[in-house]
């Protein structure tokens, strides 16, 4: 699992920025690491019931291949295999909280190479490209990368594997910030939820699936619906976090 994010293009481990209280990855590879090695462990992921199960497997720091062979491609911080699903989760925990700006995009996200189901996603990026330099909580243009990403993946695989796609956005609340101990804005925490929605209305019923949860929500689950082993992994990340 080490080697996962060492070879990973953040550089998390090398830079010491996994060793930080504020780590996203750091909270990531406790919660899903856990299933690295015994994916027939993962319960069904929230709002994940109707795909098939136990996963197949579940990867962190993963490169999902856009639908070009040169520049950039998008990497999610979990990517889970089920029977009838690939499921890409984006972790977040401090991030949401800080002051992010809207960055460039290059010109190949408007391809038509889309299909004619990811309408919602591609309207994201419209307004993501129209909107350089805005502050923003959620990271719009990341999980339409990721979204692209993933309808790519599927679609090469063909229908012969007949996988949905699927794209889940796990988020933490914590009560303060570590190093200073000054407790987060509840504004900030409010805006970041009607972000969550707002993004989630727009690209309702296209191909790839959004969905979202919050750590809180996602590690009572586990304590309510796992095995034994599973709800006592979810009870000691929720003892060792702030979530």
């Amino acid at each position: 699992m080490e080697t996962a994010y060492r070879n990973a293009k953040g550089n998390e481990i090398s830079s010491g920025k996994f060793d930080s209280p504020e780590s996203s990855a750091n909270l990531a590879a406790n919660v899903f690491g856990f299933f690295f090695n015994s994916a027939i462990d993962l319960p069904p992921l929230p709002g994940c019931a109707d795909e098939e199960w136990p996963a197949i497997s579940v990867a962190l720091e993963q490169t999902v291949r856009l639908p070009w062979r040169g520049g950039r491609h998008t990497v999610l911080d979990v990517l889970v295999t089920t029977p009838s699903a690939l499921i890409g989760i984006e972790c977040k925990r401090f991030e949401p909280f800080r002051r992010n700006r809207v960055k460039s995009l290059p010109n190949a996200y408007w391809r038509q190479c889309w299909g004619d189901r990811m309408r919602g996603f591609e309207q994201v990026r419209d307004e993501v490209g129209a909107n350089r330099g805005g502050i923003y909580s959620l990271d719009t243009a990341q999980l339409f990368k990721h979204a692209f990403a993933l309808r790519t993946q599927v679609n090469k695989l063909g229908e012969n594997h007949g996988l949905n796609p699927v794209l889940l956005y796990v988020y933490a609340e914590p009560e303060s910030w570590p190093t200073t101990g000054l407790p987060l804005s509840e504004a900030a925490i409010q805006r970041h939820r009607q972000e969550i929605a707002g993004f989630a209305a727009t690209v309702e019923g296209d191909e790839v699936k959004f969905l979202s949860c919050s750590y809180r929500q996602l590690l009572e689950d586990w304590q309510k619906k796992g095995t034994g082993r599973v709800s006592r992994h979810a009870s000691r990340v929720g003892k060792n976090f702030a979530l």
